[in-house]
């Protein structure tokens, strides 16, 4: 199974196309337009089979399934507050696994911004967090840990890492939290701003036979200011305790 995680930097209509070239069967895509609200005729003709949440039609976090897959939006605990956490989308692939889709973003109260928002929805869901593959856009990494005294990457992290799901790219490369060699993402599409804040996070079990590769920022700079992560995994069932369907 091939997924695939990008944040297109917006107007995904006219980008979809670049992902062929993959052949994923599944797309997590952060700052895309609800298909359903959409006048691009071949963008609502490609997004056959998704699930959309956003504040704007414009920009959104997406999951998009090939024809014929069954995406099940599942019910998870998310919200904050008197807001709803951003964004997440809990969904079930062909009844057998589930992912976590991830677009981290500000929070009306300012503090729990960003990672501070996966931070909440992992304490929303202590139950229910069990062999699930979290991957996105985190807007994070272990280097601005020191900015938070609750809540920061490096907590997060470890708490997956005690559930026994852990971060792919880490684990295949061997390089710490903080210390990763390729970027995802390149502040104002400045090559001296470059930073790791993309992540596949996988149950263990799945590590054997898993791969990962991350986009040369060469072919997609100028097309989005994030590369993509693509990674790829073994048939390997799973069985997560069951959440409610939306």
């Amino acid at each position: 199974m091939k997924i695939v995680s990008w944040n297109c930097n917006g107007a995904f209509r006219r980008k979809f196309a670049y992902l062929a070239q993959f052949e994923a069967d599944v797309l997590i895509i952060q700052e895309c337009e609800d298909p359903s609200q959409s006048k691009d005729v071949n963008y609502k003709d490609w997004a056959i089979n998704y699930i959309w949440l956003g504040n704007t039609k414009n920009r959104g976090l997406g999951v998009f399934a090939k024809d014929g897959a069954v995406l099940e939006h599942l019910k998870f605990d998310q919200s904050f507050e008197d807001t709803q956490l951003k964004w997440f989308i809990p969904f079930r692939y062909n009844d057998n696994i589930e992912f976590v889709a991830v677009w981290t973003q500000k929070s009306d109260s300012g503090y729990f911004r960003y990672i501070g928002q996966f931070y909440k929805f992992i304490m929303n869901n202590l139950d229910r967090i069990s062999n699930q593959i979290f991957i996105g856009d985190f807007n994070s990494n272990k280097i601005w840990d020191y900015k938070r005294s609750e809540g920061d990457h490096s907590s997060c992290v470890n708490f997956l890492k005690n559930k026994g799901i852990v971060s792919l790219y880490h684990e295949l490369l061997k390089e710490n939290q903080g210390e990763e060699q390729q970027p995802t993402f390149y502040l104002y599409r400045n090559l001296s701003k470059a930073y790791h804040i993309d992540y596949a996070f996988l149950p263990e079990p799945l590590l054997a036979g898993a791969s990962i590769f991350i986009g040369d920022h060469k072919e997609w700079l100028e097309i989005s200011d994030h590369m993509p992560i693509v990674f790829e995994i073994p048939p390997l069932p799973l069985t997560p305790r069951r959440a409610t369907q939306t």
